[in-house]
């Protein structure tokens, strides 16, 4: 059987970008690979490269594993867990530190541009990440790492150091291949379309997070920029807030764009407008009523609890592996 993992950074509320972008996809992956033990875990370690308020990410945390299964993550088909409760990655990420040249940590793009937007000290943990991230990856065996264009580079970085440490005490690892989900949609800002939409823009009014009140949900969609033709119709380049207003409204009905375009025909903004807030409040309402029923329940944690055992019985054996390969401990 192979297996994938990925991790998810506790670093706020998702937006309707990040859901239509990314989670729906990722949630397709539990139905769509077969023969595939699926692994996903909330990257509370890496979210303390930077600073860090104790009970915003405490909170953070436990928001992320409710708004994932809310969102349809079975379960009964991925094992959800939390990073931190499992000290083995830890542990084997000081082992890829150690495998890690510092030449080839301070290459990494990610890296060097947060230190550059870094306004307090640099954390040497914002260095060393990429370490841990492939201890992440090597200590479940994992085959298959889905991965966006900004992460190639720490995968290509994971690999090469499971290749080091195999040539130096033989076979250990498995050299995980990385896999490209289908991509999202892309949706912009609703204030201004020629940005992504992005929960960290200072103005509320530009993004919908899975969590904003319905009707804040409804008025937002209302206010978002158009143009003055009054046509609905698809066109990025002249039209890039109807045309951002589309893409959600074909993501989620189904509809073409062609087929949205006919459908209003002879008719305005603030019908199209009116008919995409309620499409878009229907969609984030059930999503918020799981989201509550989960967030401070005994089965939220029966989950974690669940998905925390699976992966450290999986972890120590490998954790224990690659001591005895070093020859650090007693045997």
């Amino acid at each position: 059987m192979k297996r994938l993992i990925s991790g998810i950074q506790p670093s706020g509320t998702m937006t309707l970008g990040n859901y239509l972008g990314a989670i729906r996809n990722f949630v397709k992956l539990q139905d769509t690979l077969e023969d595939t033990d699926i692994l996903i875990f909330i990257a509370d370690l890496h979210a303390i490269t930077v600073p860090q308020d104790k009970l915003k990410l405490r909170q953070n945390i436990r928001s992320l594993a409710a708004i994932y299964l809310a969102c349809g993550l079975d379960p009964k088909k991925v094992h959800l867990f939390i990073q931190s409760e499992v000290p083995a990655h830890n542990q084997l990420g000081y082992i890829m530190e150690s495998t890690a040249y510092i030449g080839e940590l301070e290459r990494m793009t990610q890296y060097k541009d947060k230190k550059v937007k870094q306004v307090e000290g640099i954390r040497g943990s914002l260095l060393t990440y990429p370490a841990l991230m492939a201890a992440d990856i090597l200590l479940y065996d994992t085959s298959i790492v889905p991965v966006g264009d900004d992460q190639k580079q720490h995968l290509e970085l994971t690999r090469n150091l499971a290749l080091r440490f195999n040539e130096k005490y033989g076979e250990t690892f498995i050299i995980p291949e990385a896999y490209i989900p289908p991509k999202g949609a892309r949706i912009m800002s609703l204030i201004d379309p020629t940005k992504k939409m992005s929960k960290s823009d200072p103005n509320p009014k530009s993004y919908i997070s899975l969590l904003d009140d319905l009707n804040i949900i409804s008025k937002k969609i209302k206010s978002a920029v158009t143009d003055m033709e009054a046509c609905i119709r698809y066109d990025l380049n002249n039209k890039p807030g109807v045309s951002n207003l589309m893409t959600i409204y074909s993501c989620l009905t189904d509809l073409t764009y062609d087929e949205i375009e006919k459908k209003y025909i002879g008719k305005g903004y603030a019908e199209f407008k009116n008919d995409l807030a309620n499409i878009v409040v229907a969609h984030i309402e059930p999503i918020q009523k799981r989201y509550n029923e989960l967030l401070n329940s005994t089965l939220l944690d029966e989950i974690l609890d669940e998905g925390r055992d699976y992966a450290s019985k999986l972890a120590f054996k490998k954790l224990r592996k690659v001591y005895n390969k070093i020859g650090l401990g007693r045997k």
